[in-house]
């Protein structure tokens, strides 16, 4: 205490007032600094807060409120509820001393209650509140790659290594996505380098075959972002075996789609067959195995109004052109099977063998747990 008072003497107030004034807050050289000073200083001296509008003021206040076990569930709601109201609220949280150690100490409670029967609506709700300031962190461009250096993506991964249908869990899922999602967003290839070191693509695969239709969207939303850089698509095609799980999962979507067509998450089924026909070896394999209704009129309704779509699937037929006649016949003995690609897998000589195995981690994390690999 008698150190932080310390620190606060040798801010002025003036200064602390310029951290809290949008205009000339970009001139502070230091934030990780000053925000804290002005969060202790709302608390030990009113007369800095003055000039700030109540909106900033609350704001602050929650914010400081998350240090404090009693307070922390009612400012956990409330900042949740305005992260989009408040441009900076990532940096406040990232740079205040404290206030993400306490939102991880929210994270790790919840794991002893990830296979029981405890695990309530009102726990999901206030885990999910974290949730969703984190999201807010990793969205931000400068609280992004310390919130990747800190490795507080991998905290999520037992979220997402659930399979309860029930609706708490659903909703923990989804919002653990969101924030992975916020990650892939902006296409940073510093993002899909660290994802690629961990077990996201095993456990979204998952996702995209059992769970509730807008979770699997964010999750294939997730996998294709990760297939449009370079570096992920190569990663995926490297062995036939990440390509065959890969494949198997969008093809049991494409089947599904069939019976409850949803044009969003056909979107993403397209964009990521589209992708994966870019490289040389799984254009070949597509050639053989693409699902039937992808070539036909079988979503022609559901993407009358989606031209976006529509391009993609032209394009997707374009780079499949030259043996598209003998596919369509030749495959259709493995197109009404869910397992179509596991006969390709038998001849893994033109993928250069399976010499790793699929969607290796390089170090285990004592937080996580290896998911069973989809087999294929």
């Amino acid at each position: 205490m008698t150190r932080a008072r310390s620190g606060l003497d040798k801010v002025s107030r003036s200064r602390c007032r310029c951290l809290l004034n949008k205009e000339l807050r970009s001139n502070c050289r230091q934030p990780q600094l000053h925000w804290t000073f002005v969060i202790q200083l709302t608390r030990h001296d009113s007369s800095v807060m003055d000039s700030v509008t109540e909106g900033s003021r609350r704001t602050l206040t929650f914010v400081a409120d998350l240090l404090n076990e009693d307070t922390r569930g009612v400012a956990l709601l409330e900042l949740s509820k305005k992260h989009e109201e408040v441009p900076e609220l990532a940096l406040i949280l990232w740079h205040s001393f404290g206030v993400m150690t306490s939102l991880l100490q929210e994270i790790i409670s919840v794991y002893t209650l990830l296979n029981t029967s405890q695990f309530t609506t009102a726990a999901s709700n206030r885990v999910c509140n974290v949730l969703v300031l984190l999201q807010c962190v990793a969205s931000h461009d400068e609280t992004r790659v310390p919130f990747l250096n800190a490795h507080i993506p991998l905290f999520l991964y037992p979220f997402l290594d659930t399979t309860s249908k029930s609706r708490p869990f659903e909703y923990l899922r989804l919002t653990s996505l969101g924030v992975i999602g916020a990650l892939v967003k902006n296409d940073s290839p510093d993002v899909v380098n660290f994802l690629l070191t961990t077990e996201i693509i095993p456990l979204c695969l998952r996702i995209m075959e059992t769970g509730a239709e807008l979770s699997k969207t964010v999750a294939i939303f997730i996998v294709q972002k990760i297939l449009h850089d370079d570096h992920g698509l190569n990663y995926i095609c490297a062995t036939y075996e990440r390509f065959c799980a890969l494949g198997t999962v969008l093809c049991n979507m494409v089947w599904q789609l069939v019976e409850q067509q949803t044009a969003r998450l056909l979107k993403y089924v397209v964009r990521c067959f589209l992708r994966l026909s870019d490289n040389a070896r799984a254009r070949e394999a597509l050639r053989q195995y693409l699902p039937e209704p992808l070539l036909d009129a079988t979503f022609s309704a559901v993407l009358r109004d989606d031209a976006a779509t529509k391009r993609c699937l032209a394009l997707l037929s374009e780079h499949l052109s030259g043996l598209q006649d003998a596919a369509i016949s030749s495959s259709s003995q493995f197109n009404k099977d869910p397992d179509f690609l596991a006969a390709a897998c038998t001849t893994p000589d033109q993928w250069g063998g399976l010499d790793s195995i699929s969607f290796e981690v390089p170090c285990e994390h004592p937080f996580i747990k290896w998911p069973t690999l989809l087999h294929c």
